[in-house]
């Protein structure tokens, strides 16, 4: 997986390909332990943006009462 940051939608799809291919039952053994590990980053990934949306949420609507 690449260094770059990235954005939620580019997780959230890379996500989607992963379980497509965990579904085919196509990926042997050591293939399958390497995705796992990359969703487990991925799902991070997503969970840290998703809480950062909550908390920016939040703030402009105490600002905003």
């Amino acid at each position: 997986m690449t260094k770059k940051e990235l954005t939620y939608k580019e997780a959230f799809t890379r996500l989607e390909e992963i379980q497509a291919l965990i579904e085919s039952n196509k990926l042997d053994v050591d293939d399958l332990s390497e995705k796992l590990k990359e969703v487990s980053v991925l799902l991070k990934i997503c969970k840290d943006k998703l809480f950062l949306a909550s908390e920016e949420t939040k703030k402009i609507l105490e600002e905003i009462k």
